[in-house]
């Protein structure tokens, strides 16, 4: 079936439609998804150019996915392979490097990059599971792997391999396991766990410890020690 075959085209386009629906709730019908959201135009495109691509047709595809970023402020290589029900929600600023893979279900907020190091060759953008987060701001660089059901947090860079069912938080970006289960909030950006901040704390209550015992061993109050 070629790219454009009325089934895959219609398929391709209810399915974006109907998972903008259920991971934007400032959405208010088909049409306005259609023809006003940056990132369902930017996703209809990419597949267009990754259609020339794979046929050997470079100039075209890279002329289409360049046509794509100006118009929406959202540039994808046209050699990258993306998965089904990707929703891009606003997009200004995202950039998805030419090796990158995309699982399922994915959803990447404005100003993300998914890109290399550039050092590597060959391989050298990330992978992403299905339905994973990735929330605004924040950088995957290099050719590993982000889990399924995993979460990355708004500012973060990730620069090495996220396990699946995870958060990572920070710059460099750290894990923070969620019980081995999947995260259930999608949407929810803020309400994560701080490991600096955890710490931090864990480093006070170690301290404290030590100074009772010293008060023990020594008979001394706080202001002695």
């Amino acid at each position: 079936m070629i790219f454009w075959g009325e089934t895959y085209m219609f398929e391709r386009i209810k399915e974006d439609i109907q998972a903008v629906k259920e991971r934007d709730p400032a959405a208010k019908s088909s049409l306005e998804i259609f023809f006003l959201y940056p990132g369902v135009k930017a996703l209809r495109m990419y597949r267009r150019a990754h259609w020339f691509y794979n046929r050997g047709h470079f100039f075209i595809a890279r002329w289409i996915s360049q046509r794509a970023a100006r118009k929406t402020g959202i540039e994808i290589h046209p050699a990258a392979k993306i998965g089904r029900r990707l929703v891009i929600d606003h997009g200004n600023g995202i950039v998805i490097g030419e090796t990158t893979e995309i699982g399922n279900d994915v959803l990447i907020y404005q100003g993300v990059t998914l890109g290399g190091t550039g050092k590597d060759e060959g391989k050298r953008h990330p992978t992403i599971g299905n339905n994973v987060m990735i929330s605004s701001g924040a950088k995957v660089l290099g050719p590993f792997k982000v889990g399924d059901n995993s979460r990355i947090a708004a500012g973060a860079v990730v620069l090495d391999e996220v396990p699946a069912n995870c958060t990572v938080v920070g710059v460099p970006a750290r894990v923070v396991r969620m019980h081995g289960e999947r995260v259930d909030r999608p949407l929810d950006q803020i309400h994560i766990p701080d490991p600096v901040s955890q710490q931090l704390c864990s480093l006070e209550h170690q301290v404290n410890e030590l100074k009772k015992q010293i008060q023990e061993i020594k008979g001394c109050s706080d202001e002695d020690i």
